[in-house]
């Protein structure tokens, strides 16, 4: 008689459940699996074979029937090795070398991959199945010993971690109960950072580090530009150290997109610091913003609530530098194929660093630059209109002189940093509350006209910026949102027209 065991195939960051079917009929010996399978999940058929044999019981390949897998639905691609456990379970109860006691299959979901000697191995996704698994009223979950804590962080299920493929059929007679896996304890994991990085650190740069600031608080993206060695990719990575941590919500999401990317650290099933990506230049648009035959997320998907810092900004390919734009305005990122379309997360703060010039000393006055005004004009069209449009703060960084270098006057910590960035969030968070917002650079238009009000002092400074600056409706609307961030850090309920001025100061040069 046929069996079926339920698993789960990841489809973006999303899964989908999977009906396992194994069925046994008379005629000469045929092993075969159905339904899409790649290459992985065609050769489960030796593992789960090897892994059913070394842990006592007898597998596919020592039978004189006909044993046909198939996974379901038929039409959707299955990949990995996540299937070998369900495949071995729903062979031994279709062959009656297990009967399942006081366990509803149908509310079962399984998910490992299996070595020879009948151990189960991480998978990735756990998480995400977990979540899919608790949305679809799945009770237990059945998943290797290495992924019980990364699944435990889903409330309302029963997380069963096994170490081999016998323990699993022994408790499923009921012979040898396992225990179940305790709700993942999320607290623990919020420790202090041990970043090597801080702002005390670094030597003068204040107009940079003011800006960082405000880039933190409103989640603003910030282009810096400076002579080699002036500190612009110290000071970017400074910046996590400023951020406020994740918060449990946050936390998921970013779990969940490492756990499918195969990026979680041994022993930290929960990512609780925001993340901080830096691809090299040579990175192709697929390793920025996802993709492959079967989609999976790119870089920013992966800086996603937290940092992507792009070093020798206009090095990258120009493709790469236009995949850009949609994410930094929609917050989002559309992988389209053959095969149908996925959405996958990107709300990131860039942070993007570039020389001058070729030669790097375009700016530096303690040097001579070599470069003629042609190239320097070819090497910053690199980088489009359109895409610095989209960049709230521009900044140059210059070189320090010796007396800056040698100064022994202590610098502000990070700690001090965040805590005034974590109440310019609080009070982002208040302000926006259940909204689709949660900082101010996410507003909506209607939001800026709801939260964004000026006095007349204030207007008439907008008013000449759009004129004599030739400000885009986009960067009108992007120094509204920089100014209401100045106000929230200075914890002031108005936008003034200092905070205003301040805003303005951030825009291109070319535009000034």
């Amino acid at each position: 008689m046929p069996s079926k065991i339920f698993s789960a195939a990841l489809v973006g960051l999303d899964c989908l459940p999977i009906e396992v079917e194994v069925d046994m009929s008379p005629g000469l010996h045929n092993y075969s699996i159905v339904g899409l399978p790649d290459a992985a999940v065609k050769e489960s058929k030796e593992r789960v074979s090897s892994a059913i044999k070394n842990s006592g019981a007898s597998p596919p390949h020592h039978s004189n029937r006909r044993v046909t897998v198939n996974l379901a639905p038929a039409d959707l691609k299955k990949e990995g090795p996540s299937y070998d456990l369900p495949i071995a379970v729903a062979y031994l109860i279709a062959s009656e070398q297990v009967a399942p006691k006081n366990i509803d299959l149908e509310k079962s979901l399984f998910l490992a991959e299996l070595s020879l000697d009948g151990k189960l191995r991480h998978v990735n996704g756990v998480l995400a199945a977990a979540l899919m698994a608790k949305e679809k009223g799945f009770e237990n979950l059945f998943v290797p010993k290495a992924d019980a804590a990364e699944a435990a962080l889903v409330e309302g299920l029963k997380i069963f971690g096994a170490e081999t493929l016998e323990d699993l059929f022994l408790h499923l007679e009921g012979k040898q109960i396992m225990e179940q896996n305790p709700l993942t304890d999320v607290a623990q994991y919020y420790i202090e950072s041990d970043s090597p990085y801080d702002m005390a650190y670094i030597r003068g740069q204040e107009h940079a580090k003011r800006a960082l600031e405000i880039a933190a608080a409103g989640a603003h993206n910030l282009i810096m530009s400076g002579p080699p060695g002036a500190g612009k990719t110290l000071l970017a990575r400074t910046m996590p150290t400023i951020l406020p941590p994740l918060n449990l919500q946050e936390s998921l999401q970013v779990t969940k997109i490492f756990s499918v990317a195969g990026r979680l650290r041994e022993g930290r099933p929960l990512i609780t610091e925001r993340p901080f990506r830096s691809p090299h230049h040579t990175a192709s648009a697929p390793a920025l913003v996802g993709g492959g035959n079967h989609p999976k997320p790119g870089e920013i998907t992966l800086a996603h609530r937290g940092v992507l810092f792009m070093d020798e900004f206009p090095e990258f390919h120009r493709d790469v530098l236009e995949a850009l734009r949609q994410p930094l305005e929609d917050g989002v990122v559309t992988v389209s194929r053959a095969q149908g379309t996925l959405n996958f997360p990107a709300r990131f703060i860039l942070i993007a660093a570039m020389n001058p010039c070729p030669c790097g000393n375009a700016t530096n006055p303690l040097k001579t630059c070599i470069c003629s005004q042609g190239q320097i004009s070819r090497y910053r069209r690199r980088i489009s209109g359109p895409l610095m449009d989209r960049i709230d703060l521009h900044i140059e960084v210059p070189a320090l002189k010796y007396e800056k270098l040698a100064s022994e006057k202590v610098s502000e910590e990070s700690s001090a940093v965040r805590k005034r960035v974590q109440s310019a969030r609080e009070v982002q968070r208040q302000r926006f509350g259940n909204q689709n917002s949660s900082v101010n650079s996410e507003m909506s238009i209607q939001q800026i006209k709801e939260h964004c009000q000026i006095d007349s002092a204030s207007q008439q400074i907008l008013k000449n910026a759009v004129n004599t600056l030739h400000l885009s409706a986009r960067g009108y609307h992007r120094v509204l949102k920089l100014a209401r961030t100045i106000a929230d850090l200075a914890a002031e309920p108005r936008i003034l027209a200092s905070h205003l001025a301040e805003a303005l100061q951030y825009r291109a040069k070319e535009e000034i």
